[in-house]
């Protein structure tokens, strides 16, 4: 009997896995894949590899995090089962959609569902979990406005690279040894570029095995039906299946359907949330990235925005007109990897007050509004069927 409920566990568990393969491959390689960067076999190749590694190395903090420390409950293997399948329920409902959601606060709503329903939920451990969902946003925002306000033109020139006909590399067997070399239409500024875009994404897909192996695994872990290191491969292996099938959806998605934000602008709010995300998973907190994602896209438009006025002026009551579209004005002359608008010679950037409102555009709507709207219902929703439904089952049925 036992050994039929652990293969029912591990099942689920992989389950959990798959549906968080096919959200976080959506957030981690939707740019790169949008602008045609990568194939999406190759981002999800990428996403197995690299969410594999976070769970290994940081995302064991987050193990012990769900599995022991949320609720004092002692985890059975059938609370596990109970507890795993509402997660994966509730992500993957959200992957039908075809929509990114945050699958640690679905895993802490199921987990917090059972502590509430049987009296266990440790509310000091829960606080500090709330209290850094809180305060991430907030840091996202303000990293994000400090580079969009001081060094957003700046990374323009920097990274600003048309993408050219033909392979990026070509292998030289003019030697003993083939070597690879850049491609007949390659410059250095492209190559170094798209790796930057591909690099980027895999740092997302560290982050995010970082902070989502655990979901999948973090209760067997806690019941000791399977060691730690076994958990790690089951769900490492389980979120690359999920990246090879149905995160195609969400890459599609995330790269093409719900913004219109610049490239060069993703990678900076991807590097901005991985970073915050990793060190949330190290000290042992299961963060949301779409949600610190959600406010360093705000911040990088505001501080965009915020350029046309000095702080001595703002101090006298002048106000800039804020718009997150500000961060498509530069993207018609400067494109990042993918763009047609060629690459632009490295000028001057304007001083902080210098420039126009009419210099940063507002008529680019960096967002779909309909889609959009979709994600931000469903970023709510999926937390909450999980929560709702964990909470139903063990309070009602003696498990």
């Amino acid at each position: 009997m036992v050994e039929a409920l652990l293969l029912v566990g591990l099942a689920v568990a992989v389950f959990v896995g798959f549906n968080i393969g096919g959200s976080s491959t959506g957030v981690a390689f939707g740019p790169a894949v949008g602008s045609n960067t990568i194939s999406k076999v190759t981002a999800a190749g990428l996403m197995t590899v690299f969410a594999l590694l976070g769970g290994w190395t940081v995302g064991r903090e987050v193990v012990d995090t769900l599995g022991s420390d949320i609720v004092t409950t002692t985890f059975t293997l059938e609370i596990s089962i109970g507890v795993l399948f509402f997660i994966g329920l509730a992500l993957f409902l959200s992957n039908v959609a075809g929509v990114p959601a945050s699958t640690s606060m679905t895993a802490v709503g199921a987990m917090a569902g059972l502590g509430l329903a049987r009296g266990t939920l440790n509310w000091a451990e829960m606080g500090q979990i709330v209290t850094w969902w809180l305060v991430s946003p907030v840091l996202a925002f303000w990293v994000s406005a400090v580079v969009g306000r001081y060094y957003y033109p700046r990374l323009v020139e920097w990274f600003a690279v048309t993408q050219t006909e033909g392979a990026l590399l070509e292998l030289d067997r003019s030697g003993g040894l083939p070597k690879p070399v850049l491609g007949p239409n390659t410059t250095r500024r492209e190559f170094v570029g798209t790796l930057s875009v591909v690099g980027i994404g895999c740092y997302m897909a560290f982050s995010a095995g970082a902070s989502n192996v655990a979901n999948a695994v973090a209760p067997l872990v806690g019941s000791e039906s399977v060691g730690m290191n076994p958990a790690i491969l089951l769900g490492g292996g389980a979120i690359g299946l999920g990246a090879f099938t149905i995160a195609r959806r969400t890459m599609d998605t995330v790269g093409n359907d719900l913004t219109d934000l610049p490239l060069l602008a993703a990678l900076v709010v991807a590097a901005v949330s991985s970073t915050i995300v990793t060190g949330l998973s190290a000290l042992g907190v299961p963060a949301s990235f779409v949600i610190i994602a959600t406010m360093s896209i705000v911040g990088l438009g505001w501080g965009r925005a915020t350029r046309t006025v000095t702080l001595s002026e703002a101090r006298k009551g002048d106000a800039p007109e804020v718009s997150v579209g500000a961060l498509a004005a530069d993207a018609p002359d400067a494109p990042t990897v993918g763009g047609e608008g060629g690459t632009p010679e490295p000028t001057d950037s304007p001083a902080i007050g210098d420039e126009e409102s009419e210099d940063i555009p507002r008529a680019a709507d960096l967002f779909e509004p309909e889609t959009t709207a979709r994600v931000i219902f469903l970023q709510n929703v999926v937390p909450g069927i999980a929560t709702v439904a964990s909470f139903l089952l063990f309070r009602f049925v003696p498990l």
